[in-house]
């Protein structure tokens, strides 16, 4: 933890504090713009969001095939088209297929739909049900991911998930290196299916990235750990940003929400271990049985797409 605090980059009067993107030796904001959210607005003021966040140093872009039925990668690709913007921006979006031919629709789909001819990063979404691992390889979705990274239309390939971080160790013990994993990092975790715990330090030894979400439990600013645990945002984020993470993706549908969070992650003060534990401490009754983590503890959250491909309602 304090080497990824020594290697974060200081953060600029118009810029974000920087981190390493794993072993790649790329450098991402420590704030990163989440897709899912920003297509809640309307689109003019979504693409006013993207503009001022790439203003503000926000350089790292999170997106993925089904988000709105494709509708957030479709304005955020108009907002990059404009002045230059998609070579300012490391451009994450997702696969939501396991098969090969799936794969390379949804890839193409992904690209044109953002505009763009290849994406930064490309990563297997929503691992949350225990054969999905299986599911990408034996099915040929990492095939078409290889191919792609080879073709030159996918820089790194990666994978998320917010169910079990035994999922995540069984991608990771797979045959691939991936470059990056995205995952729920949050106060509660340490003490529930625990990703900071039990896939942060594998990742680490293996040179993956890193990616937070889910810092708030799920919302900004009626997320469930403001509102139900007694805990502030400030305080949310703070421990968030204090783990070994390369990038923590938030949530944001207004302009006063970027602002707020552009100012949190700029003034960012590692929390020190001893203010975190109290924190831990704080929140262990309420956090040992997920009921503040109901993407773990429940299927709400799992996304349609992926509950019909394994035969659940919608």
């Amino acid at each position: 933890m304090a080497q990824v605090w020594a290697e974060t980059t200081a953060a600029t009067e118009r810029g974000m504090p920087m981190r390493r993107f794993g072993r790649t030796g790329e450098r991402v904001s420590l704030m990163c713009l989440g897709g899912w959210h920003i297509g809640k607005p309307e689109d003019s003021e979504a693409i006013r969001i993207m503009h001022a966040a790439i203003d503000e140093g926000v350089t790292f872009f999170d997106n993925a095939w089904d988000y709105h039925d494709g509708h957030s990668e479709e304005v955020m690709g108009r907002a990059l088209a404009t002045g230059g913007k998609r070579k300012q921006v490391f451009l994450m979006s997702k696969d939501c297929e396991r098969d090969y031919e799936g794969s390379l629709r949804s890839l193409e789909d992904s690209l044109r739909r953002l505009q763009t001819d290849y994406l930064d990063l490309w990563q297997f979404h929503e691992c949350v049900y225990d054969n999905d691992p299986d599911w990408i390889f034996d099915r040929g979705a990492i095939r078409a991911a290889v191919e792609a990274q080879q073709a030159g239309k996918v820089r790194y390939i990666g994978f998320t998930g917010h169910k079990d971080p035994r999922i995540h160790l069984k991608m990771l013990g797979k045959p691939h290196r991936f470059d990056a994993s995205l995952m729920p990092i949050n106060v509660m975790d340490a003490h529930y299916r625990s990703f900071l715990n039990e896939v942060v330090p594998v990742c680490h030894s293996e040179g993956v990235a890193v990616l937070g979400m889910k810092g708030l439990g799920g919302g900004y600013p009626e997320g469930t750990l403001p509102a139900k645990a007694g805990l502030t945002v400030e305080e949310c984020y703070r421990f968030a940003l204090s783990q070994p993470i390369a990038s923590q993706v938030m949530g944001i549908t207004s302009m006063e929400q970027l602002r707020s969070n552009v100012k949190l992650v700029r003034g960012f003060v590692p929390m020190p271990v001893a203010e975190q534990n109290t924190l831990l401490s704080k929140v262990r009754e309420v956090a040992m049985d997920g009921r503040f983590e109901t993407f773990k503890s429940t299927t709400q959250h799992d996304g349609p797409h992926h509950r019909k491909q394994h035969g659940f309602a919608v």
